[in-house]
């Protein structure tokens, strides 16, 4: 029978010429991706000057001649323990993740990398608006990176190396719109289905930012306030436990003064969070007001043509392409990029809407300022620092031997009180168009007060101390969007801190270890209390339910019987104010009966011990976990199966100790410090973060060398 007439014969050779097909598009597409550009002489030559102390618990301890050169070094040592998430962070700054992944998370990433001019401000500014100092220390961790891929090609994707200092610094200028929630606004008018008008309240808008508050901890004590004359700091950021945002824990040591322990993030060359040998600091996130969405006036006549007061103005207009990676070949995506003088503009089915976000092309100098904060020897140095003022969000707690501060650290726009400012604003009059912010010198903050001590905690300036040391409110008007509201962590931090003379160091602990909710936290205000005054039982479950909700004391602690049934009754309605920045949120009376249902399903029972429930989970480690939401010990934990599993919360904690023999920290990290699951510090210091245990940090070159796992210059593996 001809191969033509027999169909069974003809579908399996079809199938075998698309499986060769397929496997030959892998094998190239393959050979692409491991196709590195070969080892520079010049990075064996830099590597050379650096050496990777590794302690037992495998943090880094990085010692290079240079600043450049211990940048190198970090981001090898960071490489050996991240590379996928460095490797992603920067490819993602770069507009290409959809290259790398193809999901929604990717497009909207790139689209919104394209539309802020990511890579065109970075490529216009580089050279001139960064020192040289700081372009060597981000040319020097781009070269330390690329090291590591060439080394390491079945790790890498070749289509994006060799990186580049310019690669490092976008990083900076595309992750921060993100955490002032240009995203938010963005993606709420491109989901729109309707025109949104003037007068149009948006999810973090002034209204809702007052409710949008994402954890963090930070709270110094003066020497003076302490029963043994040291100075403490409480650095206590709350991220996502994985992921691009999640701390790495290193120390980077140069012969040029850089002597810094502390947070960082995959693909950065400096440290956020922590101390040097003079001073420390923590930030916590603010919530002003920091993005503006503009209506435009468009011409019936000319499309491109937008009206402001009595003229026409044209839109500036750019293509941009995002390609997408659809394994067998490319797809590109052609769009335009509009910019109007409000700011980057989009258009939809219903209009052109413009965006202003506080420091508006001024992000790429973010990472001089922290690399200037990180080699400050004193307070004055600091501050010099921070007049820099290129970081537009963050409060920062600072302490040092004989000061401590506070700062709302923003970028407060000056803006015209005859407008709703939490709303869409009319995109046709200059009268919307603020080009001024508050200097530096004039926000709200604190220094040295007669409390003793300061603290933030996502909430109001208003409220940083006791006393009458606190910025005044009637000081910054309400067009700024300054928060308001005070979290139960704060309420908490003032009644403590507040109410103790003289504060030891195990009490200093103690308070921030906390796990208890404030009679006047919003957990009650929201959840608790509706359910107890308004619930009528339907049945006898309901009933013991509720008479176990109104014995919870509040606390926290992993064998308390009632803070599950009061956390899960509370977690979808903070989801919604925190997460969602919905304008409506879930009736307490409907996730009440909700976590009812869910506890008696999975136990059998309402009354669960909460450490029962709510685990840590690590590879093969499963450990009960305490704290919950908004307490001082927070922790974050979602649904997953039968469970609460912590993502996030209490993350990287450091307490800095500055005495008159120097300074001195402990720290603890929720997992690790790698996220290889074959390392053995994937998860070696989640059983004593289970338990509130801090390990001493290691800063003085003999006690890392005492305690040293392994030692080596980039390019030599160290075991993991």
């Amino acid at each position: 029978m001809p191969f033509a007439r027999d169909p069974i014969r003809r579908t399996v050779y079809s199938v075998i010429i698309i499986i060769a097909i397929l496997f030959a598009a892998h094998f190239i597409r393959a050979t692409i991706q491991s196709s590195m550009p070969p080892v520079d002489p010049a990075w064996q030559e830099q590597a050379g000057r650096v050496q990777i102390l590794r302690d037992e618990w495998g943090i880094a301890h990085v010692y290079g001649q240079s600043d450049a050169d211990a940048a190198f070094g970090l981001a090898y040592a960071h490489a050996e323990d991240d590379f996928a998430l460095i490797q992603g962070a920067l490819i993602a700054a770069q507009g290409k993740l959809s290259l790398l992944q193809l999901s929604e998370k990717a497009l909207a990433n790139d689209f919104y990398t394209d539309l802020f001019g990511i890579q065109i401000d970075t490529d216009t500014y580089y050279d001139t608006v960064l020192s040289d100092d700081t372009r060597a220390m981000l040319e020097g961790y781009a070269a330390g990176f690329n090291y590591y891929a060439s080394l390491h090609p079945d790790e890498a994707d070749g289509r994006f190396f060799p990186i580049t200092g310019k690669d490092i610094a976008a990083g900076f200028a595309h992750k921060l719109p993100l955490f002032l929630r240009i995203d938010l606004s963005l993606k709420t008018i491109m989901e729109s289905e309707d025109p949104l008008m003037p007068g149009t309240v948006l999810p973090g808008s002034l209204e809702t930012a007052r409710l949008r508050m994402v954890a963090s901890n930070a709270h110094a004590v003066h020497a003076g306030h302490s029963t043994d004359g040291i100075t403490r700091l409480n650095v206590n950021s709350h991220q996502p436990w994985e992921g691009p945002v999640a701390w790495y824990e290193a120390h980077v040591i140069s012969e040029e003064g850089w002597n810094m322990l502390g947070g960082t993030f995959p693909g950065s060359p400096i440290i956020f969070v922590g101390h040097n040998e003079h001073l420390g600091w923590a930030h916590t996130v603010n919530h002003y007001d920091s993005v503006d969405v503009y209506r435009l006036e468009m011409n019936p006549d000319n499309p491109l043509q937008y009206r402001v007061d009595d003229e026409w103005l044209e839109l500036k207009e750019r293509p941009i392409e995002i390609t997408v990676d659809l394994f067998l070949f490319n797809f590109t995506y052609d769009d335009m990029a509009y910019t109007s003088i409000y700011g980057p503009t989009v258009k939809t089915d219903h209009g052109y809407y413009a965006f202003r976000h506080a420091g508006l092309g001024d992000m790429l100098r973010t990472v001089e300022q922290w690399y200037r904060m990180n080699k400050a020897a004193n307070f004055n140095e600091w501050q010099n620092a921070m007049r820099l003022h290129a970081l537009p969000m963050f409060n920062t707690v600072y302490a040092d031997r004989n000061t401590i501060h506070y700062v709302y650290n923003a970028r407060l726009p000056i803006r015209n009180p005859d407008y709703d400012w939490r709303a869409v604003l009319p995109g046709n009059t200059r009268k919307t168009l603020w080009e001024t912010e508050l200097p530096y010198d004039q926000l709200p903050q604190v220094t040295n007060p007669p409390s003793g001590f300061v603290q933030n905690c996502n909430s109001t300036p208003f409220r940083t101390t006791t006393g009458n040391a606190n910025p005044r409110r009637e000081d910054y008007p309400e067009s700024m969007g300054i928060e308001d509201r005070m979290t139960n962590r704060a309420l908490r931090s003032l009644e403590l801190f507040g109410g103790d003379q003289r504060i030891s160091r195990a009490e200093f602990l103690r308070y921030k270890w906390d796990r208890a909710y404030d009679s006047q936290a919003p957990i009650y205000r929201e959840a608790i209390t509706p359910v107890l005054e308004n619930l009528t039982p339907q049945n006898e479950t309901e009933r013991r339910a509720l008479g176990i909700l109104r014995q919870w004391n509040g606390r926290t602690d992993p064998d308390n019987r009632s803070a599950a049934l009061a956390i899960l009754t509370w977690q979808p309605i903070w989801t919604s104010i925190v997460v969602d920045r919905a304008l409506e949120h879930p009736d307490p009376l409907d996730t009440f009966r909700a976590a009812v249902d869910w506890l008696l399903s999975k136990y059998g029972r309402v009354d669960v011990p909460l450490g029962q429930v709510q685990r840590l989970i690590r590879g093969n480690v499963n450990l009960p976990l305490g704290g919950g939401p908004d307490v001082l010990n927070a922790i974050h934990a979602r649904k997953d199966g039968s469970i609460l599993r912590g993502w996030a919360g209490d993350a990287y904690i450091q307490i800095a100790e500055f005495g008159p023999d120097g300074v001195q920290s402990l720290a603890i990290h929720q997992y690790g410090n790698s996220s290889r699951a074959d390392s053995p510090h994937y998860s070696d210091q989640a059983p004593l973060f289970s338990h509130r245990t801090l390990r001493r940090s290691l800063y003085d070159r003999a006690d890392i060398e005492e305690r040293l796992e392994s030692g080596y210059h980039p390019g030599a593996e160290h075991p993991r």
